[in-house]
């Protein structure tokens, strides 16, 4: 579907992205982009969409303005209602657009039809934006901080009804989040970015087992332990992560956490994990 090769960004004062080894999206892909700030997520995406200039190669059958993208910001005209938008946007009726009263109506957004796009509540507007891009059914479309700023019922919200909208579409969809739990379950795949080099693309468990192991086991830091034998991982703050490297390691430390009767948990999945190792060990 799309094949990004020796693909360089270059501003006046810094290179923002270096992708020198060829990535591949195919069409079954939903991959979430990760990394720190300036990685080069955004730059990635505005490169695929022919929005920047760039050095290398961006391969596809689909062009630029077939595919699709939902920005976190967006500003529409205040003076109309939210239905007037849509309709002048998408240049139909809504009266007679059976589809665009279909997203309507998944997105629970019919008694917001009549409102002003700056009488939304943020997790209107999300869903407002997350009905204009759906509506263009594209092959390929891309994500950025889809739910940044929404409480968590309402990110859960809406990232189920993104789920359930692709179930069994054969679209490719290209997440930009920081929530790394939406990654876990919105995306088979993870392109791990870093000072706008790749560090790591593949699934989630190939990743996770090349820079964690089978599983890793996660608990306070000021839980007193001797962790002779064992590989310590980098963590988030205040917290100590152990790789294990088999089932049997995996159990021999989970009895020994018991018996000292220390709170624990076990995942072989943690994005979060994964990324801290991946960045941290180049």
């Amino acid at each position: 579907m799309m094949t990004i090769e020796q693909l360089k960004v270059v501003y006046p004062a810094t290179v923002a992205l270096d992708i020198r080894e060829p990535l591949e999206i195919k069409a079954t892909d939903r991959i979430g982009i990760i990394g720190s700030n300036g990685a080069g997520k955004t730059t990635l995406i505005k490169a695929c969409l022919g929005l920047i200039k760039y050095q290398g190669k961006i391969s596809s059958q689909i062009k630029p303005e077939e595919m699709a993208v939902h920005l976190q910001f967006n500003h529409y005209v205040d003076t109309v209602s939210c239905k007037v938008i849509l309709e002048a946007i998408l240049a139909t009726s809504y009266k007679t657009n059976e589809r665009l009263q279909e997203l309507v109506g998944f997105f629970d957004f019919e008694n917001n039809l009549r409102k002003k796009f700056k009488d939304l509540s943020g997790g209107q507007k999300q869903r407002f934006t997350l009905i204009l891009v759906l509506m263009q059914d594209a092959p390929i479309t891309f994500f950025d901080e889809v739910t940044t700023g929404l409480d968590f019922e309402t990110r859960s919200a809406l990232i189920q009804k993104i789920l359930e909208w692709y179930e069994d579409k054969q679209s490719a969809i290209l997440f930009v989040t920081h929530y790394y739990q939406e990654l876990e379950k919105l995306t088979n795949k993870l392109l791990i970015l870093h000072e706008g080099k790749v560090i790591a693309f593949d699934s989630h468990r190939v990743l996770f087992k090349k820079y964690c192991g089978h599983s890793v086991i996660t608990f306070d830091e000021e839980e007193q332990l001797e962790l002779t034998g064992y590989r310590q991982l980098l963590a988030p703050k205040n917290t100590v992560a152990i790789a294990c490297d088999d089932q049997k390691q995996e159990l021999t430390l989970t009895r020994l956490l018991i018996e000292k009767g220390m709170n624990f948990k076990r995942s072989n999945q943690d994005i979060e994990l994964l990324a801290l190792n991946a960045i941290g060990g180049n």
